[in-house]
């Protein structure tokens, strides 16, 4: 059974997972054009190209694949010790595999050569299987370089991305934590069991705000979490605030990084309704299109408030941003503006 600490030491190792079809898939391209480059060194002519590429790349094959399979069972224990021991170890796995199927080809031909077509087969051991371990050693040694940069420069990649992600998810906490402290502290005064109730929610928002910002969480969760700052915030505004939502179909497992919609309903609230000296609704609305989910909060707003707050323009971007990091360039923030509303839409990828 794998020991959480062993799956942490197993997500640092430098080596791929060689059983995965994708790595299979590069270990075959690899060990062919391998092939294909020592039948181009070693044939002077075309006329026996193709015979010898054929003989090589079973050679090649076999030895890729079983190096692969071998790895793949020993990546767990190997990923235990420390870079240089690791990447030694790994060194002579593949060697000593090198050096077990030269020995098998060559004995196969010595004994059965002349029912197995002998010219196929290596007639000098000695270099034969010399040639064959410096040849490994040499490919060996560049793929694991290969494979120890391209792993650190994803650790560097998703490092820099998690570092973002807490940075701009702490921009947006203390704005909203601020606001709910106020509520409560109104509501104390006037109507102490609401702010008991209001309490119970503050805490799921402080719950949901101190979460780990590299996780994704589910839409549903999200969904909540807002409604939760709605209740709060509808402690503070009574009837005038109205929220509709029409979510029914975006499905519930979808992934989205938290605090993503709730800061929208927020700054709806905020710019939207609470200058207004008559109630107004806002109106929350999602849709599902093929693997895409879209989302929109729309408000009223004159448009004079909207451009004289720099605030609602600092946490568009965070969230902007923060999609980007998490879906790529399929995921979209946009804004639409008319004459009395204003509406924020996002489109991510459904990712259950």
């Amino acid at each position: 059974m794998t020991t959480g600490r062993d799956k942490r030491a197993d997500d640092r190792f430098f080596l791929p997972d060689l059983c995965a079809p994708a790595a299979v898939l590069g270990v075959v391209l690899v060990a062919e054009l391998a092939a294909i480059a020592l039948t181009l060194a070693r044939q002077p002519s075309w006329d026996l190209f193709f015979t010898d590429l054929a003989r090589t790349s079973l050679l090649m094959l076999w030895l890729a694949l079983t190096a692969a399979a071998t790895l793949c069972l020993l990546r767990p224990r190997l990923a235990r010790f420390p870079l240089p021991k690791a990447s030694l170890l790994t060194a002579l796995a593949v060697l000593t595999i090198v050096w077990l199927v030269s020995e098998a080809v060559f004995w196969l031909g010595y004994f059965y050569g002349s029912e197995l077509t002998g010219s196929w087969f290596p007639q000098r051991r000695g270099f034969f299987v010399s040639r064959n371990l410096v040849l490994g050693a040499l490919l060996t040694g560049g793929l694991l370089r290969y494979f120890y940069v391209t792993h650190e420069w994803r650790r560097n990649v998703e490092g820099q991305a998690a570092s973002r992600i807490h940075a701009l998810q702490a921009r947006i906490r203390p704005h909203f934590l601020f606001n709910s402290m106020n509520t409560i502290a109104e509501l104390t005064r006037r109507d102490p069991a609401a702010a008991e109730s209001a309490v119970e929610d503050l805490s799921d928002l402080f719950r949901a705000s101190l979460s780990d910002a590299r996780e994704m969480v589910r839409l549903t969760d999200e969904m909540e979490i807002t409604r939760v700052y709605e209740r709060i915030e509808r402690q503070r505004l009574g009837d005038r605030l109205r929220v509709n939502w029409a979510t029914d179909s975006l499905p519930g497992d979808a992934r989205i990084p938290g605090l993503t919609l709730q800061p929208l309903l927020e700054n709806a609230i905020y710019h939207g309704v609470e200058p207004l000296p008559e109630p107004g609704a806002i109106e929350v609305e999602g849709l599902r299109k093929g693997d895409m989910l879209y989302l929109s909060v729309r408000n009223p707003l004159p448009v004079t408030r909207l451009r004289k707050e720099p605030g609602n323009r600092i946490a568009m971007d965070n969230i902007r941003e923060r999609l980007e990091l998490a879906f790529g360039p399929r995921a979209r923030l946009s804004t639409a503006i008319d004459a009395t509303h204003y509406e924020v839409s996002l489109a991510f990828p459904y990712k259950p």
